[in-house]
């Protein structure tokens, strides 16, 4: 019963209008992303979510305990997965700077594009336990919603994908495509991987990326010429939500920043995202430096802005201040990730050039 209330409350708020925009771009990234690099490399990304995401969240968690003594125990949790998912919107100039070693990109690629949706299940859960919805049992019930969610925008991904991919073939094999409606498929593939795994109860986030990956996969010399269009919607629609971000949500909450909010975001753009990240990829074989690149440019951005969308429906007794961190920690990282990019992006390329 607890399960099935909470489902129906992921669906209805999920399916907003905010969070279709992170749907676009993690397709739109996921299929530029290059499966070859990403097999030669997995563990960069597989330990960064495996290892670097539980402990952002659980560290995240800790340092909202000592920094907001009056949040509750699963607002404090809530907190830290909210600004546990990261966005490769704001570090495009990173992924895109083909200076950098491919490796490094695509390992950022693909953990900024999963990370988000495998927080979203453990979202639900602290939602959960936050609001009383559920009671004993959290451990098995957050691992059955991450299994479900997970497994399901898998399934969909693969599927959807396939089909749409042969659809594509026989199309352009009879003709039946201008060049103009070539550009309409892999908008509208996004769009269905999405709904259909959030009617199914998995990750619409998980489904976008992987479809975005078996797309990149099948398209393969054609990848780029087809999600065009895409990146285009893509890139303006994420326009339009930084001038609403900014409009609204800076113009009405920048008021209630306190001591103690600008602290907690400092810490969560460097100690709290860097230290696991760091952690995590120990013994990789990586340099110091492209470690600590890789824990720096994981900026939050529209992922954490559906999150914070989704928590402020919830009317929770700490609601204020978890929004105006989240506020505070997006702004400060729209200007510190905006300032380095492409300066440490030169000079790691430079570095492990002469390395």
């Amino acid at each position: 019963m607890t399960l099935n209330i909470m489902k129906q409350n992921k669906k209805t708020i999920s399916l907003g209008r905010y969070a279709t925009l992170r749907v676009r771009d993690s397709q739109r990234w996921a299929a530029n992303a290059d499966l070859r690099v990403l097999r030669t490399y997995a563990r960069i990304p597989r330990r960064m979510l495996s290892i670097g995401l539980p402990l952002c969240i659980a560290l995240g968690a800790f340092v909202g305990f000592l920094v907001f003594p009056d949040l509750s125990l699963w607002e404090v949790c809530i907190l830290g997965t909210m600004l546990a998912a990261t966005d490769a919107a704001l570090g495009k100039g990173v992924i895109s700077n083909e200076a950098v070693p491919n490796r490094i990109r695509q390992g950022l690629n693909a953990e900024s594009g999963l990370n988000d949706g495998m927080a979203v299940p453990v979202l639900f859960v602290f939602l959960a336990l936050a609001t009383g919805t559920v009671e004993g049992e959290s451990t098995e019930l957050a691992l059955h919603l991450v299994a479900e969610e997970i497994g399901i925008g898998i399934g969909v991904a693969v599927v959807l994908v396939t089909v749409a991919v042969q659809l594509m073939k026989l199309a352009r094999d009879r003709e039946w495509f201008t060049e103009v409606w070539r550009q309409i498929p892999v908008v509208t593939l996004a769009l269905a991987c999405f709904a259909t795994a959030q009617t199914l109860h998995g990750s619409g986030f998980i489904a976008c990326f992987i479809g975005g990956l078996l797309f990149g996969y099948f398209a393969r010399e054609r990848t780029h010429h087809l999600v065009l269009a895409g990146e285009g919607i893509g890139e303006l629609l994420a326009m339009l939500t930084w001038v609403v971000f900014g409009a609204v949500f800076m113009g009405q909450y920048w008021a209630l920043m306190t001591w103690d909010v600008v602290l907690y975001s400092l810490l969560s753009l460097t100690l709290i995202r860097m230290l696991p990240i760091v952690v995590s990829l120990w013994r990789t074989g990586e340099p110091l430096e492209a470690k600590l690149f890789l824990a720096w440019f994981g900026p939050r951005g529209l992922a954490s802005i559906v999150f914070m969308v989704i928590v402020g429906a919830e009317n929770l007794p700490g609601e204020t201040v978890m929004i105006s961190t989240v506020v505070c920690t997006i702004t400060l990282c729209v200007i510190a990730h905006g300032l380095t990019a492409n300066l440490w992006a030169r000079r790691l390329a430079s570095k492990m050039a002469e390395d």
